[in-house]
């Protein structure tokens, strides 16, 4: 396969586009899920739900941890509502 250069656009953007999984383990948006072509970003735009289990099991992590950092991302934005 052939590297191209494409301007105007973003890595995830192309694959969701062409519908190829992401094999860049080092990008900082990887993730093992190939049903979210490996994207962070794509999982999120993504319109499904999911479980604490099921991010846990994307993430390699429990439900509860996963319980634990949403409850923290929830104090953050409060936070930052507040002081808006």
């Amino acid at each position: 396969m052939t590297n191209t250069i494409v301007c105007n656009t973003t890595c995830f953007e192309e694959h969701r586009k062409r519908n190829l999984v992401c094999h860049k383990e080092v990008c900082r948006n990887w993730m093992c899920s190939p049903e979210n072509l490996n994207c962070a970003i794509l999982g999120v735009q993504s319109k499904e739900t999911r479980t604490l289990q099921e991010i846990g099991d994307i993430f390699g992590v429990t439900r509860m941890r996963i319980c634990q950092i949403e409850k923290k991302v929830l104090s953050k934005l409060k936070d930052v509502i507040e002081d808006t």
